[in-house]
């Protein structure tokens, strides 16, 4: 969910209490805006400000415009469970760093964390009863697991992924992608799209094999059904003869 304050055109991601990690990387674009390094590092503002040139007045005037544009925005992106904790700072890097102090994992929980979706994401295959989307979406989600807890994952590598992890009917399609394609340049939306119109092609196959297979017991029951009713015709008039003969 977010909303876009008229006045700036900031994107406000709003904040849940779940997945930090991603959500303090959608609002950093406070760096598009240049308030990222006041909201990072902050800024301090002299106990007596009088004896400050007018240039440094100016310097510190803006800074403070700033900060209350940054605090404001993360105020706005906290729900009301969230924001009590925030409440009482008075700068955007207070608000910030209370937030990554109860939010972000300490290093060796990421460890332990990483450790575990580099593991995941070893092990994971594509089912056969799954579709290309569905496990593309299931494998970008790990991916960008990683990436958010500062794995660096390439789309190489996640093309070497896919193309190492699908079912076995996909064989053709595997062969031939790595016997056209440098597999440094080709972009994983070419490959999913490529893959998917390979299952709709598989798809349509098996359907067509399907309706072969239905009308052929069409036929067989049809031709059964014949041969009775001449065998009963047949029976019919042997013991229709057999009376009269009698």
């Amino acid at each position: 969910m977010a909303n876009t304050l008229s006045n700036n055109q900031i994107a406000i991601h709003m904040f849940f209490g779940e997945k930090y990690d991603y959500w303090s990387i959608k609002m950093k674009t406070f760096k598009s805006q240049g308030l990222w390094e006041i909201v990072d590092e902050g800024f301090t503002t002299p106990n007596d400000t009088s004896k400050l040139s007018q240039l440094e007045k100016d310097k510190l005037a803006k800074n403070m415009e700033k900060d209350n544009l940054a605090l404001d925005n993360i105020q706005m992106a906290m729900v009301d469970s969230i924001f009590s904790r925030i409440s009482g700072a008075t700068n955007a890097k207070e608000a910030w760093d209370t937030l990554n102090g109860e939010f972000q994992c300490n290093a060796n929980v990421r460890t332990t964390k990483l450790q575990t979706l580099r593991t995941d994401l070893e092990n994971m295959k594509m089912k056969n009863s799954e579709t290309v989307n569905e496990y593309y979406s299931q494998l970008r989600e790990l991916v960008n697991q990683l990436r958010a807890n500062g794995k660096n994952i390439s789309d190489k590598r996640v093309v070497e992924k896919i193309l190492v992890s699908l079912p076995k009917k996909y064989d053709p399609i595997v062969t031939t992608t790595e016997e056209t394609n440098d597999l440094v340049f080709l972009s994983v939306t070419e490959l999913v799209g490529s893959l998917e119109a390979y299952e709709k092609r598989l798809s349509r196959r098996e359907s067509d094999s399907m309706e072969n297979v239905f009308q052929s017991k069409l036929k067989i029951r049809s031709q059964n059904s014949r041969d009775k009713e001449r065998k009963f015709g047949e029976s019919s008039r042997s013991e229709n003869s057999r009376i009269k003969d009698n």
